[in-house]
């Protein structure tokens, strides 16, 4: 077995975005005083693992169904290129789904101990997640096909991912955290949004009908921005009504490694887009390092 092969496989690049909203989620969790290091280390974990699944399930159904061909601008995909076999896929993405289900279990058992409800409930948003984690490609009719990842990364990525890992350290909510969930939302959706601008032309041959694929690219870019522009909107928002310090804009730094995506989703061709994924990952990371710092300053 090559491990470097797997590791290209486990698209590890892909990890900062999925750690971002894990790491809003401590951050807010922090600024509440409920900060607890052992449920931080498991989020993260369950994360990774979570992440790691997506990556495989998806190089397994873009392969099975057509979308990684040849023609792709994107890097080679390991079950496209013969590197992994297809069954050699299924039998990772098996074992990733029972890691999933043992850090999760184990995560929930220490923020809940043995509160029954609150476990099955996130037991249940777990299942969820690996479901959509795998169906995004791999199936008869995967919706990743029919333009709805964008909605599943909202609510993955953002409110799941935010504020369900928000309520394992505190075990409540309010409604303002909605708007640094949305930020993380937002900005993993403009991931999505590159890598699907610049896979349209092979999507389209596909058959995988993404939103940039529906609009047109024009389009997708006027929606790239309103994803960022929405992305800032949201946690500035957030900050003016818990206003405590000056330093709680600390995130507003950021703001010129997003134009600096934005205007390379505008101008590039599609075939020097990919650069950007990791730049937008990257930036999402860094936005939420500082809105965390100056929330933690004020």
């Amino acid at each position: 077995m090559d491990i470097k092969i797997w590791l290209q496989a486990f698209r590890l690049r892909t990890l900062p975005l999925s750690l971002s909203c894990i790491a809003m989620g401590g951050f807010l969790a922090a600024s509440a005083g409920a900060f607890r290091w052992n449920i931080f280390l498991l989020c993260v974990l369950t994360t990774i693992f979570l992440q790691v699944l997506s990556n495989l399930a998806n190089d397994y159904g873009d392969s099975v169904n057509g979308a990684d061909h040849a023609g792709r601008k994107g890097p080679t995909r390991a079950v496209q290129s013969g590197a992994i076999s297809a069954g050699q896929m299924k039998t990772a993405v098996v074992i990733f789904v029972a890691l999933c289900l043992f850090s999760g279990v184990s995560l929930l058992l220490v923020s809940f101990g043995f509160n029954w409800n609150a476990i099955l409930f996130f037991f249940g948003l777990g299942v969820l997640s690996i479901l959509a984690a795998i169906a995004y490609t791999v199936g008869k009719r995967p919706y990743g096909y029919v333009g709805l990842g964008d909605f599943s990364v909202l609510i993955f990525f953002g409110l799941v991912g935010v504020m369900g890992s928000y309520y394992l350290f505190t075990q409540q909510l309010s409604w303002r955290e909605i708007l640094p969930a949305l930020s993380c939302g937002l900005f993993s959706i403009g991931v999505l949004n590159v890598n699907n601008i610049r896979d349209i032309e092979s999507d389209k041959a596909a058959g995988k009908f993404s939103i940039p694929v529906r609009i047109g690219r024009s389009n997708a870019v006027a929606y790239h921005w309103i994803l960022l522009i929405g992305g800032l909107l949201a946690a500035t928002v957030y900050s003016v009504l818990t206003f405590h310090s000056v330093w709680q804009f600390l995130f507003l730094l950021s703001l010129p490694l997003f134009i600096r995506n934005g205007v390379a989703v505008q101008r590039k061709p599609s075939h020097e887009l990919d650069p950007y994924l990791k730049q937008m990952a990257l930036s999402t990371l860094v936005f939420v390092l500082l809105f965390g710092v100056g929330l933690l300053a004020s």
